[in-house]
């Protein structure tokens, strides 16, 4: 089973110039254009491709790779843009060896790029999962035209890809999907609330406290979730999220067909709707920092607030918020922790506050940026025994930019998150608003028709 990416790197040629003529001292500060340097760089010093015995090159030479790919971009005059493509294919751990790994990879590359662009094919062992580096050149060595990457193309890398996998007996991921960001993933790993995890939560739940598809829908859009129960595959979303997740997706065995037999299965033990409700003790001195649809101003009381709805506060509380909405937040309790500190340790209690420290922090960090340039200039000028108490300086001068920065940083943070728990606790509200409307409704329609118990 193998896994393909293909990025783009962009920059300029002086910077591959700059590193051909002084890898060792050119400073990269993109980490993928780091990465695709990094493929060149094991072919004079690979360490991780046991002495440069997996590393392939396909239209050049692998020692001067990257200087035949300027000459290319210097013969079509195509310097700027997109100065390269960098991907991977990687492997199920244990599925291959390292010379079935660099094989593979390298009739890959060839079948897709290797009739008109410059490549190189590295194998990386230091992994526990082996995995294949591919960088080409942005210009094509045949006609100087570029490449371009579509979604017909990236189709095109799965289907060669798995081909080439399926030829050599190795598995193939037979349902493709868009995988999370490895911090989700490790975070779903360990329990977290990811937002896939509460989906699954909140599924489960549906299941065991339903019995009919149309209570199964309702219950999950009483949480707020939007649903699509219409075709092949069921989804659903909350509304802050643009796309819509499957939940064959969240677990194999949730199709329509299992979903539909589990909450039939209820009807014969009398499954009844559970009720929704909020309980919530929330002082009332931190009751007035949240206005449904308005910005806060009250910043150090909102985040109490806000704490309160989480089930943080009051302290030894049992309460877990029921939404949605807010249980995914539990997830970023340290980043709402340091900013809490950082209002009360400054005494900010208002955005206007909150806004004031930070043009003084950007003031202060100015005025020592520019000392420390000065200092950097007397530096170089300076006698050799005078130079130790200058760097001295210097470096006391570097830590208070780095206070600064973090605290201007923070500050950004707070202003930021501060608009995101406003619309987590507008959706909140909004939900509970139009819950109540369509128990009302739902209420006069039974004592309209007699049915009220």
């Amino acid at each position: 089973m193998a896994t393909t990416k293909l990025w783009h790197i962009k920059g300029r040629i002086k910077d591959l110039i700059e590193y051909v003529e002084n890898p060792e001292k050119t400073v990269v500060t993109d980490k993928a254009a780091e990465d695709f340097f990094n493929v060149f760089s094991y072919t004079w010093n690979p360490v991780k491709t046991e002495g440069g015995q997996y590393v392939t090159s396909i239209n050049c030479q692998k020692d001067i790779a990257l200087r035949q790919m300027i000459l290319t971009k210097q013969q079509y005059g195509k310097d700027d843009g997109y100065i390269a493509w960098h991907g991977y294919q990687s492997f199920k751990p244990g599925e291959v060896t390292p010379n079935q790994c660099h094989a593979i990879g390298v009739a890959f590359a060839k079948e897709m790029w290797g009739d008109r662009f410059q490549i190189v094919v590295t194998t990386h062992l230091d992994k526990g999962h082996l995995h294949n580096h591919i960088a080409f050149n942005s210009v094509s060595f045949k006609d100087g035209s570029k490449y371009n990457f579509s979604k017909a193309e990236q189709k095109r890398m799965r289907e060669v890809s798995d081909r080439l996998c399926r030829e050599r007996g190795l598995s193939v991921i037979e349902h493709p999907h868009k995988a999370p960001s490895r911090p989700v993933w490790l975070d779903e790993k360990s329990g977290k609330p990811t937002r896939y995890n509460i989906y699954r939560q909140d599924i489960e739940a549906a299941i065991r406290g339903t019995h009919s598809i149309e209570d199964f829908e309702a219950f999950l859009n009483r949480l707020g979730y939007l649903t699509d129960f219409t075709g092949a595959h069921w989804k659903l979303r909350l509304p802050q999220f643009e796309h819509f997740t499957r939940t064959d997706t969240l677990d194999p065995e949730w199709t329509p067909e299992y979903l539909r037999r589990s909450v039939i299965w209820n009807q014969r033990f009398g499954t009844r709707m559970p009720e929704f409700r909020e309980p919530r003790d929330v002082p009332e001195e931190f009751k007035a920092a949240y206005i449904p649809h308005q910005r806060p101003t009250q910043l150090k009381r909102f985040y109490l607030y806000y704490y309160c709805e989480l089930g943080i506060l009051p302290k030894g509380t049992s309460y877990t918020p029921l939404s949605p909405f807010m249980r995914e937040e539990l997830r970023k309790l340290d980043e709402l922790d340091r900013q809490t500190r950082y209002l009360a340790k400054y005494n900010i209690n208002t955005i206007e506050g909150l806004w004031a420290d930070r043009e003084k922090n950007q003031a202060e960090l100015d005025t020592l940026t520019a000392q420390r340039t000065k200092l950097q200039n007397r530096i170089r000028r300076a006698a050799p025994e005078e130079k130790e108490l200058l760097r001295a300086e210097k470096a006391e001068v570097s830590a208070k930019i780095r206070d600064l920065r973090l605290r201007i940083q923070c500050a950004d943070g707070i202003e930021e998150r501060s608009i995101r728990m406003q619309e987590n606790l507008d959706r909140m509200n909004d939900n509970e608003r139009r819950a109540e409307r369509q128990e009302i409704t739902r209420n006069t329609i039974k004592n309209e028709r007699g049915y009220d118990r």
